[in-house]
């Protein structure tokens, strides 16, 4: 394994630990929201859920914008 590779290494996991946080973060956040009786959006408003519609939106306007 040369250099390159534990750099292209190190960015994936660096993405899978990113993505494993933000996930326990809207995890709690919609644990927290079933507890307090919450409309079930309520978690979508909070920053892990803005962070992840994003996420999920971003190739639907990429392919909007570059059409």
């Amino acid at each position: 394994m040369d250099g390159s590779q534990l750099i292209t290494l190190l960015k994936y996991a660096a993405v899978l630990v990113a993505a494993i946080v933000i996930g326990n973060w809207f995890l709690s956040e919609t644990r927290k929201a079933k507890l307090n009786k919450e409309p079930w959006y309520k978690p979508y408003f909070s920053v892990p859920g803005i962070i992840i519609l994003v996420a999920l939106s971003l190739p639907v306007w990429l392919w909007l914008f570059t059409r």
